[in-house]
């Protein structure tokens, strides 16, 4: 096992002799006897065998290799502060870890946007993010696999809060044969081309939910691998609007007119598995998912708790 030869706290005398302009001036800051700075850095360096420091006059000037040791240095005692801390945090009940997993479709800036207001408080809590898609959502719910869950579908029993309104549309290439056709299309137009849907999370999909009853599927990931596929020409899928806008404007998609629905809408919702066992790390980031969704939200969108079983609002 790696022993060090240098120690944690000539590395911080070393930074401090620097950020403060000299010896006398860290001495001062440390609390500590000048002398006692000087031997730690002489010591430091005579352990390294390389020059951190040259003094002239009364001030210390980084060496060349002094400045690369430098940030070194400092990413050393951060890490060791961040350690402790999280040491603190933990001991105060401050939780190491939380999960958050989210419905695919979700639109991602508004998570990015309440993940930009829970780091700075985070307090150095690590933070796992998982997509799930329908079924995979109401599993990581009701098998308590994640602290939040943001999900299309809130299962029986559990209280879920809106969040963002999706539109679903279905779209295909420009020239594609299904775009080539005048007049709205009828469930048969759509059942004899190829159909990309996305791939239900869930160990046990029920495929309770969408338009899937195309003669043949091909089943992908994630919606860009859906998009990639369509820009090449091929099949035909429901995607949400705020991801798929971009390109209708551009003209790479086009958006099918179907005789009984050419959209589908629904909400998300923010659901806490379980809320007796939520640590303050994860309530901080549920306040900073609401603040993000609050302009977003519909005036009278209120939590519900759901007592049955639901039509399942969206296609993949």
């Amino acid at each position: 096992m790696f022993r060090p030869k240098s120690t944690l706290e000539q590395w911080r005398i070393f930074q401090a002799v620097v950020e403060f302009g000299g010896y006398a001036q860290a001495a001062e800051k440390l609390n500590k006897s000048q002398s006692s700075l000087n031997h730690a850095v002489a010591k430091l360096q005579q352990t390294l065998g390389v020059a951190l420091l040259e003094v002239r006059g009364r001030k210390a000037f980084l060496t060349e290799e002094g400045q690369v040791f430098l940030r070194r240095a400092k990413q050393l005692t951060q890490q060791m502060e961040e350690l402790e801390l999280l040491a603190f945090n933990i001991h105060q009940g401050w939780e190491a870890e939380i999960s958050l997993a989210m419905e695919l479709v979700h639109p991602r800036p508004l998570i990015n946007r309440a993940l930009q207001q829970y780091y700075p408080k985070s307090r150095g809590t690590q933070v796992l993010l998982s997509d799930t898609v329908l079924t995979g959502s109401q599993e990581a719910i009701l098998e308590r696999q994640a602290d939040i869950v943001i999900t299309g579908v809130v299962p029986k029993g559990y209280l879920g809060e809106p969040l963002s309104e999706i539109t679903m549309l279905p779209v295909c290439h420009p020239l594609h044969p299904l775009a080539q056709i005048s007049g709205a299309l009828s469930q048969s137009d759509l059942s004899h081309q190829l159909q990309i849907v996305i791939k239900d999370t869930g160990k046990m999909p029920q495929e309770l939910s969408g338009w899937l009853k195309a003669d043949q599927r091909w089943t992908v990931n994630n919606f860009h691998e859906a998009i990639g596929i369509l820009l090449s020409g091929l099949g035909f899928a429901w995607l949400p609007q705020h991801l798929i806008d971009p390109l209708l404007q551009q003209g790479r998609l086009a958006q099918l007119a179907l005789a009984e629905s050419s959209a589908r809408k629904f909400f998300t919702h923010l659901v806490i598995p379980n809320p007796e066992h939520l640590g303050p790390s994860a309530k901080l980031l549920v306040e900073c998912i609401r603040n993000s969704h609050k302009p977003l939200m519909p005036p009278a969108a209120a939590s519900v708790r759901h007592t049955g079983a639901i039509d399942p609002p969206h296609d993949p």
